[in-house]
């Protein structure tokens, strides 16, 4: 297993397989001419996106930017998809993920996200320090 988050998730791969066979279809249908069959694969890869959004919305995606490494599983299902991610098109799409928002909530930040400088991303670090030279690390050394 790599050392950081892929993104390999149900819906991913699922997307990624009825989209290929959308470009198969319609790379065919370039091939013999056959306008019907570009067509038909246009719609394949539509049908993909769709599947896709559908999936992720039930859980079987992930939300945006880095997963906890117990999450990093492909078949590890989302348990906050029902409420929608902050920063996620797809469930901003859905009316997912606003209610907070409208209600007046009190808007939290996030967990913080940075680099330790070895290309592993660190989730929930504290920066210490300042400026541009600033130690990063998950707390004061």
């Amino acid at each position: 297993m790599s050392l950081y988050d892929e993104g390999h998730t149900i819906a991913g791969w699922t997307g990624v397989a009825v989209t290929a066979v959308g470009g198969s279809v319609a790379g065919v249908g370039v091939c013999v001419s056959s306008g019907a069959l570009v067509s038909v694969g246009l719609v394949i890869v539509a049908l993909a996106a769709l599947v896709t959004w559908v999936l992720h919305l039930t859980g079987w995606g992930k939300p945006p930017g880095v997963r906890p490494r117990e999450e990093w599983g492909m078949r590890v299902r989302d348990p906050h998809a029902r409420d929608g991610h902050p920063e996620c098109l797809g469930c901003r799409l859905a009316g997912r993920g606003r209610a907070g928002v409208r209600a007046g909530a009190l808007s939290v930040a996030g967990p913080t996200v940075v680099s330790d400088g070895t290309g592993m991303e660190v989730r929930g670090a504290a920066v210490v320090g300042a400026g541009a030279r600033a130690d990063v690390g998950r707390g004061a050394s």
